[in-house]
């Protein structure tokens, strides 16, 4: 069966979308770009607890895609140019495929759990 995902999606989701909130929260972003988010209300809109959506802010802040506002404690959508296209591009195929990107994100947070009890693991091995 086909991927339904394009490469460079699929590529950008394995290295740059930690989760599927992320993911919810970066598109809600970009679809209000001139408005102001704070934590309380991203939270709301994503039915999250609102620490996980100062988290969240801050998480994409750190990736570029978010830059603080003009009113304490709020942000605003302000990817760099290089990533604005690829963000679109991801957000029609999300459009579409929301359960097979999903599903790729929850992939690559299953191996990272697993690689991290195998390092654990041999670890124990060792002492």
């Amino acid at each position: 069966m086909k991927r339904q995902i394009p490469d460079d999606v699929y590529r950008f989701v394995l290295t740059g979308v930690p989760s599927v909130p992320y993911l919810e929260a970066m598109l809600l972003l970009r679809a209000k770009p001139t408005s102001l988010w704070n934590a309380e209300e991203l939270a709301q809109r994503l039915f999250l607890p609102a620490a996980l959506g100062a988290e969240l802010l801050v998480q994409l802040c750190d990736s570029g895609l978010a830059a603080p506002g003009d009113v304490e404690r709020t942000f605003r959508w302000n990817p760099g140019p290089a990533m604005a296209p690829m963000i679109d591009k991801l957000a029609e195929v999300y459009a579409v495929n929301v359960v097979d990107v999903a599903a790729l994100i929850h992939s690559r947070q299953e191996r990272r759990a697993v690689e991290f009890a195998d390092a654990f693991r041999l670890r124990r091995k060792q002492e």
